[in-house]
């Protein structure tokens, strides 16, 4: 569920301190206080996906636009993650998420459109329901809601499913970095509490899908069925033919600021 390489960054991170004693690393850059004609154009958080990190090709891409365009922006890292604290493999998906809605409460100032990355995407929509008066808009990049049940556990074989319920974890290579995944059975587990898809998912935002039909780790009919769940009418799906699952080249990124733009229009209008 990784998908962007890294990239070196000088500037070094302020911390989050959290009250479990975890410090959020993140990057936080103010939109232009002095834009009278939008003073409530909401800022964009780039929720980055399992295993990734803030310094990836999108998350980096996204913030000079931003820049760019005068518009607050903030990137971070969930616990266990990148420049963050704590260990990865005591991670969860309902954790990840509380990370997330503490950055939007305690870093960020007003409405907010959620970018969130494969993994991200799925804490993107729980951060948008535990917050639905901050969000104005949702944009999924090979978003992967309960992909730990649908995506991991279905797929995994009988001795697979053993080792994790029988050892706590299942170490797993991956072709996205050197270090393996780590599936532990807090995961799968805490997953289950937090799955989607099963029923409508009371958000009514705009929301916009970009989805690679060569993804070999989400298939795009994930984005269907997205679609389906939202009770939002306003749902757009952009299906890119040759696209994987990073959906990091030149044109690709061009199709996911395109789609953030369109959601900032929407809020000046």
């Amino acid at each position: 569920m990784t998908h962007d390489m890294p990239t070196p960054q000088l500037e070094k991170p302020e911390y989050l301190n959290r009250p479990d004693g975890l410090k959020i690393a993140y990057h936080h850059t103010p939109g232009k206080s002095s834009d009278v004609q939008a003073p409530n154009r909401p800022g964009v958080i780039f929720l980055g996906g399992f295993m990734s990190d803030m310094t990836g090709t999108k998350a980096t891409h996204l913030e000079a636009h931003c820049i760019r365009q005068g518009v607050a922006y903030t990137r971070f890292d969930y616990s266990g993650h990148g420049q963050s604290s704590g260990k990865f493999a005591d991670g969860t998906i309902g954790q990840w998420a509380a990370d997330a809605i503490a950055v939007l409460d305690e870093i960020t100032i007003g409405p907010q459109i959620l970018v969130g990355s494969s993994m991200g995407g799925w804490i993107m929509l729980l951060t948008a329901l535990a917050r639905k008066e901050r969000i104005k808009g949702l944009v999924g990049i090979a978003a992967a809601p309960d992909f730990t049940e649908d995506l991991m556990w279905a797929q995994f074989s009988e001795d697979q499913k053993k080792t994790i319920m029988n050892e706590g974890a299942l170490i797993e290579p991956t072709e996205y970095g050197d270090d393996p995944y780590t599936i532990t059975r807090a995961l799968i587990e805490d997953g289950r509490n937090q799955l989607l898809l099963r029923n409508p998912l009371e958000l009514s935002c705009p929301v916009r899908l970009v989805q690679g039909m060569q993804d070999p780790d989400v298939p795009w009919q994930t984005a269907i069925r997205l679609t389906e769940a939202l009770v939002s009418n306003d749902v757009r799906v952009d299906l890119i033919k040759d696209g994987d699952h990073r959906l990091s080249e030149p044109d690709q990124l061009d199709v996911i600021t395109k789609r953030i733009d369109e959601m900032l229009a929407k809020t000046a209008a």
